[in-house]
């Protein structure tokens, strides 16, 4: 019966040493591809070492969250008044009192009409004020639109965007210091010049609108229809019959320029007569 024992106890005894040292190495395996799944992996690209860290594109986020709406108000009138220069005069009244100031300024004075071509920029929060004065006070409206545009989405985009490039930009410049070969220093100053032309790009896009939002735009025109009577020494029956001579003349002209202009078809004439009669003789 021991004989039978010892064998079986020993057969047991190397199965246990066995699936014990399986055990052990399946273990140390796990621990390595833990260890491997845990260790820093080097970055693929150039791109991804420069990828902003989370407390940056935090900051980014917060600084464009504070931004308030941006809103672009235009407008157009026009205005009939009785005289140019004293609704001029009341206009400039109005734009020192709103603290506006004329950018452009366009006069014609026609045989119909005067006409006062103004564009005047006013700070946003008197524009109301400033198209009210104008209503009441200058003459008769003949023609208002008043538009408003939001731009905050823009604005925004674009703030986003240009912190997100100055961030680029730091990592680029920091890694030019540490660049060891010329192929790597001419590949990072080009990523720097060409983020340095976008972040340019950028503020300027940025200032257009804060100038456009901070001061809003109206394009002011001043009429004069001017009274075409016989009581006027100017426009009466005398200067009425000199300019219809005047028209005839230059639309007489006109019409004899408008034939002279034909002149090369002129000479193709002959040219259709005598092939016409030449197939003539040639018809039997």
């Amino acid at each position: 019966m021991r004989t039978i024992l010892l064998p079986l106890l020993f057969i047991a005894f190397i199965n246990c040493s066995k699936s014990n040292a399986d055990k052990h190495s399946v273990n140390a395996a796990l621990t390595e591809i833990i260890m491997e799944d845990e260790a820093p992996r080097p970055p693929s690209s150039l791109s991804e070492k420069l990828l902003p860290d989370n407390k940056s594109s935090t900051s980014a986020e917060i600084k464009t969250d504070t931004i308030s709406r941006k809103i672009i108000k235009n407008g157009n009138m026009r205005i009939q008044v009785g005289e140019i220069k004293k609704a001029q005069t009341l206009v400039n009244d109005i734009l020192k009192k709103n603290n506006a100031y004329i950018q452009k300024e366009e006069f014609q004075n026609t045989d119909m009409n005067e006409t006062m071509n103004l564009t005047i920029r006013v700070p946003h929060k008197n524009f109301d004020a400033l198209i009210n004065s104008f209503s009441d006070g200058v003459g008769s409206v003949l023609s208002k639109n008043i538009s408003s545009d939001d731009v905050t989405e823009e604005y925004t985009d674009v703030s986003i965007k240009l912190a997100n490039k100055k961030i680029y930009l730091e990592k680029y410049r920091d890694m030019l210091k540490s660049a060891k070969t010329t192929k790597d220093m001419l590949e990072i100053q080009e990523k720097i010049r060409i983020l340095e032309d976008e972040i340019d790009v950028a503020e300027g896009r940025l200032r257009f609108i804060d100038d456009r939002v901070n001061y809003s735009t109206l394009n002011l025109s001043l009429y004069k229809e001017k009274v075409r009577s016989s009581a006027t020494s100017k426009i009466g029956f005398g200067s009425r019959f000199v300019d219809s001579l005047t028209e005839g003349w230059n639309s007489f002209v006109a019409f004899l320029l408008g034939i002279i202009s034909f002149w090369p078809f002129f000479l193709l004439i002959p040219l259709v007569i005598f092939l016409w009669k030449k197939w003539k003789k040639r018809k039997p």
